[in-house]
């Protein structure tokens, strides 16, 4: 017999010079599971609050009784820390009200409101339409058997599949390409020429050299976008072939293909089955009969109807700089003709629209509201410019009827009476209803509201410190009010043209842009096409969640249902180019000019206002098509 203790080739304890006796003796008296506490109540001196707590003795000692004593100990201290971790994680959570984690994306309830058939209608009506010109590939959860006719593409070998055995893209019957190598000729080499008309951007092209998920740089991408429109006329010898930076090309006439796709046959669909039940019974979605898309070159006139060129902007208050800036810059960018005596045939001549919501966001508008609104506007020296006859033809001011706008849109107008119109994010802003309103008039004011500040009184924002919260919710649902019922673009008013949108028109798709580095969407710039399946989606799935036109929220509109590649997410190279360096990101290799906050473009510091390529408005970023300052003052 060894001397005693325990056996190292053994992880039992085992006794030496004892029975089996003494050893039921030794277990019988190991400390118990749980020890009591006694804690004091607040208040309450005759009595304390009893509890029991785990003993630590008795499971490190039952640790090492079962795995030895090293294994025990370690898998006893780890232990330790992952009690104190989830109790400081739980601490940090529920403590108090005022520390709350954000909400995961992929951890919010699901907001799909269709079936699955729904959604490939949705599709199927927007390919067939010419708003998917892309060669990317679509979502095989949509349980296509049938790869979708697609006229917004050239034909091509036969689409693959995915693991799933259902397609995953679309089958090209559309018109040939012809990509542009655009340079500027003889007695105009100083400036970049304006883009051919009817020109059209492959932004598949742009995706592979500007997307920040597959780790693109702004800079580089900018470098894409200046060289593939012929914006940077320098001589780079290091760039040698540009072939794969062509982004810009002309469609053929129609060559007769049958580019009409009247909804999917019965053998292209996959009938939804219990996985995809919502839960709650929706009606099918109604859609009318899909566009048929037409080249440019086979339009009748240089402006398509289907597809007008509208720039959009909403604006709350007085008439300020930033509108007017943003108007100008319109005007200095845009082919609009005013400085020809007659408008040239071959141009389409885009107009911008001024949305003027002359009050504060949750006020009715008076009856005079349109007189008033255009009274103020010839007092006012940042506006008064633009009413003169010279730009009736281009430059058009609106009045904003939140009544009148959400009755024109058909998804809308018998149900959003019963809804909250104020809801950003999930955070709703509660109005008051004004007692002297008309029965059955259920739209609310701010009106008697106590103090001219207060957040329901506020008409436009005067500074960071008096920020019109009311209105910026207001505009995040007004822009896809405007897109959907008149078609076009709509630009926040913080936005500054840097280019002529020529090209960008040519897309017949719907877009927004990325959020910095997050992969949601930004919807300071948004193009949809009026009357369309995909805002048919977004309104109902918008009146199933209160009206909620947050960006993130529509980020998640768009994921639970497979339909992003339908709102395809630009990278903010395009409309935002400094937005990655005012987050730390990118600062290796940035764009010029080099900006560490979205101040520096009123104030450029002093150490970057030497920098070449910021001097002056051409060397501003050139390649984006905008800039976004971000509100500030």
């Amino acid at each position: 017999m060894s001397s005693p203790g325990y056996f190292r080739d053994s992880s039992l304890p085992k006794y030496s010079n004892s029975s089996a006796v003494q050893e039921k003796l030794g277990l019988r008296h190991l400390s118990p599971w749980f020890v009591p506490v006694s804690l004091p109540i607040p208040g309450v001196q005759t009595r304390r609050l009893r509890i029991y707590l785990p003993n630590a003795r008795r499971l490190h000692t039952s640790s090492v009784l079962r795995f030895g004593r090293r294994l025990g100990s370690a898998i006893f201290f780890f232990g330790f820390l992952l009690v104190v971790f989830v109790t400081f994680a739980f601490t940090k959570r529920f403590a108090t009200r005022s520390k709350k984690w954000p909400r995961p994306f992929i951890g919010d309830p699901s907001t799909l409101i269709f079936e699955r058939e729904d959604l490939q209608r949705i599709w199927h009506w927007e390919i067939a339409s010419g708003h998917y010109p892309s060669r990317r590939s679509i979502p095989e959860q949509l349980g296509f058997r049938v790869p979708p006719r697609n006229p917004g593409i050239p034909p091509r070998r036969s689409p693959s599949r995915g693991p799933l055995g259902f397609a995953n893209a679309t089958r090209g019957i559309g018109p040939r390409r012809t990509y542009l190598e655009i340079k500027s000729k003889p007695r105009n080499t100083a400036y970049p020429p304006r883009p051919v008309p009817g020109s059209v951007v492959d932004l598949d092209v742009i995706m592979d050299h500007c997307n920040f998920s597959e780790k693109k740089y702004v800079r580089d991408c900018l470098e894409v976008l200046r060289a593939g429109a012929g914006l940077d006329a320098g001589n780079r010898l290091r760039r040698g072939n540009l072939d794969k930076w062509k982004y810009i090309y002309m469609e053929h006439a129609d060559t007769g293909n049958p580019t009409s796709n009247h909804g999917p046959t019965a053998s292209e669909h996959v009938n939804a089955d219990s996985s995809t039940h919502i839960g709650f019974e929706t009606p099918p979605i109604p859609l009318p009969t899909p566009l048929k898309h037409k080249p440019y070159a086979s339009l009748p006139s240089p402006c398509d109807p289907d597809n007008p060129r509208v720039f959009h902007m909403f604006w709350t208050g007085p008439f300020t700089d930033k509108p007017y800036s943003a108007i100008m810059s319109f005007l200095y960018t845009q082919n609009t003709g005013l400085h020809l005596k007659e408008p040239d045939p071959a141009i389409c001549r885009p107009e911008f629209w001024m949305w003027i919501n002359p009050g504060p966001a949750a006020a009715v508008p008076n009856p005079s509201a349109v007189r008033d609104m255009f009274d103020e506007l010839k007092k006012n020296p940042w506006a008064s410019p633009f009413l003169h006859p010279r730009f009736k033809d281009v430059v058009h001011f609106k009045l904003w009827n939140t009544t009148e706008q959400l009755d024109g849109v058909p998804e809308l107008k018998d149900e959003w009476r019963n809804r909250d119109l104020f809801n950003s994010g999930g955070n709703i802003i509660a109005v008051p209803q004004d007692k002297t309103t008309k029965e059955g008039d259920t739209e609310g004011t701010a009106s008697k509201v106590v103090g001219s500040d207060n957040i329901l009184n506020r008409a436009g924002s005067k500074s960071s410190s008096t920020y019109d919260r009311m209105s910026v919710i207001l505009s995040d649902m007004a822009r896809f009010v405007l897109c959907h019922r008149f078609g076009g673009t709509y630009l926040d008013a913080d936005t500054i043209f840097l280019r002529d949108w020529e090209d960008l028109w040519g897309w017949k798709g719907a877009f927004a842009y990325r959020w910095s580095r997050l992969p949601r969407y930004n919807t300071a710039v948004l193009h949809m096409n009026k009357n369309s399946a995909l805002g048919s989606f977004l309104f109902k799935t918008a009146l199933r969640n209160d009206l909620d036109f947050h960006p993130m929220t529509i980020s998640r509109y768009t994921k639970d249902a497979h339909l992003e590649p339908l709102l395809l997410r630009l990278p903010d190279a395009l409309f935002d180019s400094a937005w990655l360096n005012t987050e730390n990101y990118q600062r290796d290799r940035p764009p010029q000019p080099y900006f560490t906050a979205f101040e520096d473009f009123f104030e450029t510091p002093v150490v970057n206002s030497a920098a070449p390529h910021a001097i002056g408005f051409d060397g501003f970023f050139k390649g984006a098509y905008s800039y976004h300052f971000h509100n500030f003052w």
